[in-house]
């Protein structure tokens, strides 16, 4: 990251935060006119340090949960391993896939909304893949806990300005229509879509979609508006951090220890896997080594072990189901 500025820096942590704010914002924040924001995003975009711009969409709310799976695979040519992963980004209810590198191999995460069809498309599945399995765990997503890169802005940050956004499972369904559909899945892939594109695509006017917009903000069915960093090219690796427990009810006693902590982006709560899951993003093991010792430091009959992945290869990533 030695290369981005500090204005650069701040650029990308305000997107991170809304990527859907206009130029002109972002330039106040940061000290710099609009036509310069614009520059330095479009030489951060050609340089691909910015992959995309995403919205997160609280898909508990219209009416779906996910499930995820972990896979590791056995007896896989590199041939079939792009089979397998092309037969789960290709199916429509998939809305994240990724291989990495540790304790599993593969992890897809689905939406559902009656289990009886899952079970007929993991039936499908392990018809056509079971050899190639040798593990495969499955859960629930309950919760997702996300929180302002602040490694971004390396010390100067403010502890009480983490917590960026909550995707919670369960809940009063958020009644929605066609249109919301269609606003939503333009959204999914490009956050920063002009309203007036929006309002093109879907023959609406600019108001009705300004007004679909915020009525889908307050109904925390939008969570956020993000940008995809590849923090590859910024020296910066991902890691999922899972966690067992000897005393669960010391948990939230650990989160908001490690909370604080500014390479922490992500807390994952599942029904059906690991008691915590903690997602770092590090420059290297080592950096890991030092937060998880201390960790285990400082609470040593709470936690029992730990497990991580690291380094995921993005084949999907979209927080919209087709319909």
């Amino acid at each position: 990251m030695d290369f981005l500025d500090v204005k650069d820096r701040k650029i990308l942590y305000e997107l991170d935060f809304n990527s859907r704010q206009s130029n002109s914002k972002i330039g106040k924040k940061v000290g710099l006119h609009k036509n310069v924001v614009n520059y330095r995003i479009k030489r951060m975009e050609k340089n691909g340090i910015i992959s995309n711009y995403y919205t997160m969409i609280d898909t508990f709310k219209i009416g779906y949960n996910s499930l995820r799976f972990y896979i590791s695979f056995q007896n896989v040519t590199p041939e079939k391993r792009e089979e397998i992963i092309a037969y789960f980004v290709n199916n429509k209810y998939t809305w994240w896939v990724g291989s990495f590198e540790g304790e599993y191999d593969l992890a897809v995460l689905i939406w559902i909304k009656d289990l009886h069809d899952f079970y007929g498309f993991w039936e499908k599945t392990l018809r056509k893949y079971h050899s190639y399995f040798q593990k495969q765990k499955f859960s629930l997503y309950c919760q997702l806990r996300v929180f302002r890169h602040s490694f971004l802005m390396k010390d100067d940050f403010k502890k009480t300005d983490r917590d960026k956004y909550e995707i919670t499972g369960g809940g009063k369904e958020v009644k929605t229509d066609e249109l919301d559909f269609k606003i939503l899945e333009l959204l999914a892939v490009n956050s920063r879509i002009p309203t007036i594109q929006i309002a093109k695509k879907t023959d609406s006017s600019i108001d009705t979609i300004i007004n679909r917009m915020k009525r889908l903000e307050k109904l925390d069915v939008i969570q956020g508006y993000r940008v995809n960093i590849n923090y590859d090219k910024l020296g910066y690796h991902l890691f999922k951090v899972n966690v067992t427990l000897n005393d669960y009810s010391q948990r939230g006693k650990i989160i908001n220890y490690i909370r604080n902590n500014p390479n922490l982006i992500m807390i994952d709560k599942a029904i059906g896997y690991y008691d915590l899951e903690l997602d770092f993003l590090l420059k290297n093991l080592n950096h890991l080594r030092i937060i998880m010792d201390n960790l285990t430091r400082v609470f040593p009959k709470e936690i029992k072990n730990f497990a991580f992945a690291h380094d995921p290869i993005y084949h999907k990533m979209v927080y919209m189901p087709e319909i």
